[in-house]
Formats: structure tokens, C-alpha cells, sequence
């Protein structure tokens, strides 16, 4: 109960980031407690036990997800001809929380994926690659183009926010 009690919070967190739905989250949640019990053994200690269960739940939440949506392995995604990523980079622009957090559950289920792997679960893009079994080239690429649609949602909900006040 201990165990549950201090990483539950944070395990319902990373699944409802992931599928974007709070009844789902909770179940995938409780599974991959359960399958955590059931295969304490095969825990090696090579990890924190947060990072192992937090693994489990990525891992329940992207299947759930893959229900959904299928992630394609393209090495090299082109880039749109307007994209820079050095400018991108250089870009520095403050958000309010809640401001990326609404536009966040308003991206397509796979940016809100690699947004939610890269930013909040702090995985690279080669993790992200095999995780999703895609390249991390192809990681790399969504994960721009994630970021970029995710910054567009923000500032379009500004405008629209400011359009209706």
C-alpha cells in the first residue's frame, strides 16, 4: 500500500497525458500495478523502481493508444519548407501553464504522444524511437513537428481568447 500510495499520483498522471481520458487512465493505472506485483521479480535494480513502474505504465498507455492510431517508421519526414529549426530553438516565448496545458489535449493523439514522452516523461528521442518502434530520425522529426503544432494551438487559443474578450 505504501508503494501505491506514493506513485499512483504520478502514474495516473503519465497515462492520462498519454490517452487523454481520466476512467481509462485509472484502469491502465491499477494494471500496470498489478502486472508491476505480479513481476517484482523480474525487477533488477538496474533502474529506480519509479522509472521501472513508470515504464510499465508508458508501455500500457501506448498500447492503449495504438487502438487508435498507428506510428509509421519514416527515416526522413521533410521537414515543411518554412521550418528552421535553429530560429525554433532561438524562439523564447513564455506560455502559462494552463495555457499549454489546454493545448496540449487539444493535439492529435500522436504530437500529444511525443509531447507527453520528450517533455513530461523525460525520454529521448531514441528511447521515443524504440518505445514507439519508429527510427529515432522519425522520432526526432514528430517531436518537432509536435512542438511546433503545439505552439500554433497556444497561440491560436490567445488570439481566440482575446478575439472573444
Amino acid at each position: 500500500m505504501e508503494i501505491y500510495k506514493k506513485y499512483s499520483k504520478a502514474m495516473y498522471n503519465t497515462a492520462l497525458r498519454i490517452v487523454k481520458d481520466t476512467t481509462e487512465a485509472e484502469d491502465l493505472m491499477q494494471e500496470a500495478f498489478i502486472d508491476a506485483f505480479r513481476k517484482i521479480r523480474q525487477f533488477q535494480f538496474k533502474s529506480a523502481f519509479g522509472a521501472w513502474l513508470k515504464r510499465i505504465v508508458v508501455n500500457k498507455s501506448l498500447d492503449a493508444v495504438r487502438q487508435h492510431i498507428q506510428f509509421e517508421d519514416i527515416d526522413e519526414i521533410p521537414e515543411p519548407a518554412d521550418y528552421n529549426e535553429e530560429k525554433a530553438h532561438q524562439e523564447q516565448v513564455v506560455y502559462h501553464l494552463e495555457e499549454v496545458k489546454k493545448a496540449i489535449y487539444q493535439l492529435e493523439h500522436k504530437d500529444r504522444v511525443i509531447i507527453s514522452l520528450y517533455l513530461f516523461e523525460g525520454y529521448d528521442h531514441e528511447e521515443i524511437g524504440q518505445i514507439l518502434e519508429i527510427s529515432h530520425n522519425a522520432a526526432r522529426t514528430r517531436y518537432s513537428r509536435a512542438r511546433k503544432n503545439l505552439v500554433n494551438l497556444v497561440k491560436e487559443n490567445r488570439t481566440m481568447k482575446t478575439f472573444l474578450s
